[in-house]
């Protein structure tokens, strides 16, 4: 059923196990979760393994509280012929609160490569093509956010080459 699920939802309760010394969700743990739904949500659109391969332009609003419901969106914004990226959406509310007091807390895109087995080769991914303007421009930022993670890679290896020269 590969190539069906576009988008999906991980919900989660924050635990007093999560929160750092200032009594909110460590940034961390918000990675965490993203790791996780952008695998459900990889491996739902490929219908294969997939491994995580870039994190970009990670955004961290508002604070998440001990308690708060926690919902993590995932959503494909593009495929390449191995890859797949999703702009996750981390909101937060009071579970005693209406839906309508969700807010954002974080925001990213993540990409996945699908492999062939655990420890196998890329494998191609169904094609996604958008169909509608928001679609469009979220495939324009995601690749948008990645190019500009290369462009930060590049810095750091001329940065380390000048270090050890």
């Amino acid at each position: 059923m590969s190539g069906k699920q576009r988008e999906l939802n991980l919900r989660f309760l924050a635990e007093p196990t999560d929160v750092n010394y200032g009594g909110k969700v460590h940034g961390g743990m918000v990675m965490k979760w993203i790791d996780q739904a952008g695998y459900a949500a990889a491996v739902g659109w490929s219908g294969t393994y997939a491994v995580t391969v870039a994190v970009g332009g990670i955004r961290f609003v508002s604070p998440i509280r001990i308690s708060d419901l926690v919902t993590v969106h995932t959503k494909l914004v593009h495929t390449g012929t191995t890859s797949m990226h999703f702009a996750v959406d981390v909101k937060a509310r009071d579970p005693m609160e209406g839906v309508e007091h969700d807010r954002l807390c974080t925001h990213c895109i993540i990409v996945f490569v699908a492999l062939d087995s655990v420890e196998g080769k890329p494998t191609p991914v169904p094609a996604w093509t958008p169909v509608n303007d928001d679609d469009k421009r979220l495939a324009e930022y995601a690749l948008k956010v990645m190019e500009l993670s290369k462009g930060i890679e590049e810095t750091v290896e001329r940065l380390a080459a000048i270090n050890e020269g």
